[in-house]
């Protein structure tokens, strides 16, 4: 292998100054870094959960723009946020934000410890740290795909999430938390990509156990701490459940038109429309014997 790196599962003492010195210089200029609104912030984390950042940036100013604070969309319909979310795809992500803003405008303000912010729908390990860190700029290590495969690569392990997310503790710097989970996120997204890293331009390669050793298997490949890559999406369900989703925007749609909507035959248009329902994303008019559906209220 090449790089200089010391037994696996070390973190070399100069990595997290070098990933300071590159990264904050050059910081990517995306807009919910520009505020510490921790709803501006939640709303930018769910969306880039499956979403590609260039998609998100005006469906993001956009959403903010339709629902300011977590009160004004916890008084909209879940009907108008679906409209307001429609095309990001994944559409339990809308649900389940619509969710906790109900619960944040409940508590009267969002929650500034861990464990109160993984109590809201939907928000996991990684969005509650991204919350406090991002919005509250806590000491807190958050740690993405981008960030896990770093980690695996400049240690050379294929790492559990417990693992990587101790490293990632262990490496964070107090009193620079923001400034250097931002740094680590670009280092993974621009530099140390999946596929074609740029190691020649990369802060920490002498400090790496894989270094783009071609003849090495890449540590990140199968590592828990990364995620999977998606299933394909034409030709799928969700495919056809989002069809179904989009001709509901308009307005309900009568059981007769539900299978061409979607392109399916009549058994498995008949199976997406309970799974909608059991997700509480549509709703009919009556159950069991239903003859439209709609957008739940």
């Amino acid at each position: 292998m090449t790089g200089t790196a010391g037994p696996p599962s070390e973190i070399e003492s100069t990595f997290t100054g070098n990933v300071l010195a590159w990264g904050a210089p050059r910081l990517r200029d995306l807009p919910w870094r520009r505020t510490r609104d921790p709803w501006a912030v939640l709303v930018s984390e769910v969306m880039l959960q499956q979403t590609q950042v260039i998609r998100v940036i005006p469906r993001w100013h956009a959403f903010l723009e339709r629902f300011p604070t977590p009160d004004v969309c916890a008084g909209a319909s879940l009907a108008d946020v679906l409209r307001e979310w429609q095309g990001l795809g994944y559409p339990r992500r809308a649900k389940n934000l619509h969710s906790a803003a109900r619960r944040v405008a409940e508590l009267g303000g969002f929650p500034r410890d861990l464990d109160g912010l993984l109590a809201l729908p939907g928000v996991g390990p990684y969005t509650a740290r991204a919350v406090l860190v991002f919005a509250f700029e806590a000491d807190a290590a958050v740690v993405d795909t981008n960030i896990a495969r770093v980690y695996a690569r400049v240690v050379g392990e294929r790492l559990t999430s417990k693992r990587v997310q101790a490293l990632a503790e262990a490496a964070c710097p107090a009193g620079d938390a923001w400034v250097w989970n931002q740094c680590l996120m670009d280092l993974g997204a621009i530099v140390c990509r999946p596929r074609d890293p740029g190691c020649g331009e990369c802060p920490v390669r002498s400090a790496c156990a894989w270094a783009g050793d071609v003849e090495a298997p890449d540590p990140a490949v199968g590592s828990s701490g990364v995620s999977a890559r998606q299933a394909r999406f034409e030709g799928s369900d969700r495919q056809a459940r989002g069809r179904l989703l989009e001709a509901l925007v308009d307005g309900p749609v009568r059981r007769a038109q539900v299978a061409g909507v979607m392109q399916r035959d009549q058994p498995t248009a008949d199976r997406l429309v309970c799974s909608l329902i059991e997700d509480g994303l549509c709703q009919p008019d009556r159950l069991p014997n239903w003859s439209t559906i709609r957008l739940p209220d």
